[in-house]
């Protein structure tokens, strides 16, 4: 007896429509990526909180000598879950591209400027221009992102 669903069974994942509940990707909040509530303006508050957690992961890892001091590698492991955890979730309602643009020059920044802060690195002129560039091209993709008004 063969108990795999074919191709002509309601089972099977081709026939499965949006009436199978079970076949609906949902977020914890229970909506979908379509829905309102799945909106982009809830993934840019996750993207900058991964863009937070990307610029610990980074320090983590500094602080780890390459892995070598476990108490920084294991916040430095801590953080990277948290930085994939959150940029996925961001990814849910931002174009990936975008979003990874974003993620990465919120973490270069970040790292760059509080590098100084916990190590024995300097911030100087052209660095502290060049992240300037980088911000401004994080908030333009951010701008950029909003939805069109139609008149």
């Amino acid at each position: 007896m063969n108990t795999k669903p074919s191709p002509t069974t309601p089972d099977h994942p081709t026939n499965q429509s949006a009436t199978h509940p079970a076949t609906t990707p949902t977020d914890p909040a229970g909506a979908t990526p379509t829905s309102p509530r799945a909106s982009r303006s809830q993934g840019w508050p996750m993207l900058l909180l991964a863009g937070g957690f990307e610029i610990g992961y980074a320090l983590s890892v500094g602080g780890s000598h390459a892995f070598t001091v476990w108490q920084w590698s294991i916040t430095a492991a801590v953080f990277f879950l948290l930085t994939l955890w959150a940029l996925s979730l961001a990814l849910r309602t931002i174009d990936v591209g975008l979003g990874y643009a974003v993620w990465a020059g919120t973490g270069a920044a970040g790292t760059a400027l509080l590098g100084p802060v916990f190590f024995p690195e300097s911030l100087t002129l052209p660095k502290a221009l060049w992240l300037t560039v980088i911000i401004t091209g994080v908030v333009t993709l951010k701008l950029a992102d909003r939805p069109k008004v139609s008149p």
